[in-house]
């Protein structure tokens, strides 16, 4: 996840389905940017397609858990 992925799903969170254009809007950012940024999440599965293939988060929620690194 990289930072303006975050963005762009906090800038979507609560706003139901819309289309690329529109996270594009909300986000503030560029149509490449933002596509490239949306396919990849949809292939993760943080992102879904609706039935009229507009992008959603299908969750009210996201908790992350990761470790950034270990010692060696």
């Amino acid at each position: 996840m990289t930072p303006k992925r975050w963005q762009l799903l906090r800038a979507m969170a609560g706003q139901g389905a819309m289309s690329i254009r529109g996270a594009v809007r909300r986000a503030g950012r560029d149509v490449k940017g933002v596509h490239g940024d949306v396919h990849t999440l949809l292939d993760a599965g943080i992102l879904e397609r609706s039935a009229d293939e507009q992008i959603i988060i299908p969750y009210d929620a996201v908790h992350v858990d990761f470790t950034l690194f270990k010692a060696a």
